[in-house]
């Protein structure tokens, strides 16, 4: 019997040629972070109004998720469970805690080490649920522990370790993570920091991402556009993982963010037809006027008018065997009419 998380992987092979294995250049002292490349061998903000913890079930019909991927009949207690899940204060991270406790690292040098992590999660071919683990583990860290810039690479390897474990069928050992950081940290190192991490999140690894509740809203998404499933599915990853670059990103609930990709990817793909159905919005709670201000910003990521610098998700979903759905055109501005009330 295939695991849950190699299920998940075997939907995401794609037959095509194998590229040469490009590895990350490390951060080093992060001195000089606009200018990391690959080599060839290897302002307080307010806490957003979030929903009530007396959460409406979604409603389910015999279309709404394959049987293949979800037990309908358990699947409104398990979304209202996550959905519940993701607003409690420990399984967040403080919405401003680059102004409340970093006084070194700033949102720049976030983006430049998640963009790194991208390098390092298709270096070693993880999952998406791994990538948006780590980061969430790394913001968590530090929103309660003041980091020097040299220990930031430490902790984003040390953050994936933790992850890899929890989503991976075989994750890779910690000797795989000193390499990729040119073997700038010893074992010892990244071992100290991993139960740094487990110490200060006390255990809770499990919180959900925006890709927990993504793969439970593709099928409602697609249900209309058959034929164009997988390259949804894409873009809506490529939209997930470009919000991991923005610091910004993380006062919106995981939920708010799955719902704005699928919003968005909808209107790439037809710009003409409302992007918000009746099923969407009863199966993901949420009515589109709830998902402007996200959308808005997924949409500044997708034109590089927001972490323009950040180029590992952009080229990495420019690949053929993800469709090259980075390159697909959209319209320079969303109309406020897909946000009323229908």
């Amino acid at each position: 019997m295939q695991t849950r998380a190699a299920k998940r992987k075997a939907t995401l092979v794609v037959v095509e040629k194998q590229h040469p294995k490009k590895q990350r250049v490390v951060l080093g002292e992060l001195r000089n972070l606009p200018n990391i490349t690959v080599s060839e061998t290897q302002n307080p903000r307010k806490r957003r109004k979030t929903i009530s913890h007396n959460v409406k079930k979604p409603f389910l019909t015999n279309t709404t998720l394959s049987s293949s991927q979800i037990d309908e009949p358990y699947f409104s207690d398990i979304y209202q469970y996550l959905r519940v899940t993701e607003m409690q204060l420990k399984r967040r991270p403080m919405v401003n805690y680059m102004d409340k406790v970093q006084h070194v690292v700033t949102p720049n040098m976030r983006g430049i080490l998640v963009d790194w992590l991208v390098d390092v999660a298709v270096e070693y071919k993880l999952l998406s649920e791994t990538l948006h683990l780590s980061v969430s583990y790394i913001d968590r860290f530090l929103s309660v522990n003041p980091m020097n810039k040299s220990r930031l690479q430490l902790l984003g390897v040390s953050s994936m370790l933790i992850a890899s474990k929890y989503e991976e069928v075989s994750p890779p050992r910690v000797e795989k993570f000193c390499s990729i950081t040119d073997n700038t940290y010893e074992k010892e190192e990244v071992v100290e920091m991993e139960a740094e991490i487990l110490k200060c999140l006390n255990f809770e690894m499990g919180n959900p991402t925006a890709i927990t509740f993504l793969r439970r809203f593709l099928d409602v998404a697609s249900e209309n556009q058959k034929t164009q499933n997988l390259k949804i599915e894409f873009l809506s990853f490529y939209l997930a993982e470009l919000s991991l670059m923005d610091y910004d990103c993380i006062r919106f609930l995981p939920s708010v963010m799955a719902a704005s990709v699928i919003f968005l990817a909808r209107f790439i793909f037809s710009p003409e037809v409302h992007p918000w159905t009746s099923s969407l919005s009863e199966f993901t709670g949420y009515i589109s006027v709830e998902l402007k201000e996200c959308v808005l910003t997924l949409h500044d990521l997708y034109f590089s008018r927001k972490a323009e610098s950040f180029k590992a998700v952009r080229d990495k979903y420019k690949q053929p065997k993800f469709k090259c759905v980075a390159d697909l055109p959209s319209p320079p501005h969303v109309p406020s009419c897909y946000f009323e009330d229908q």
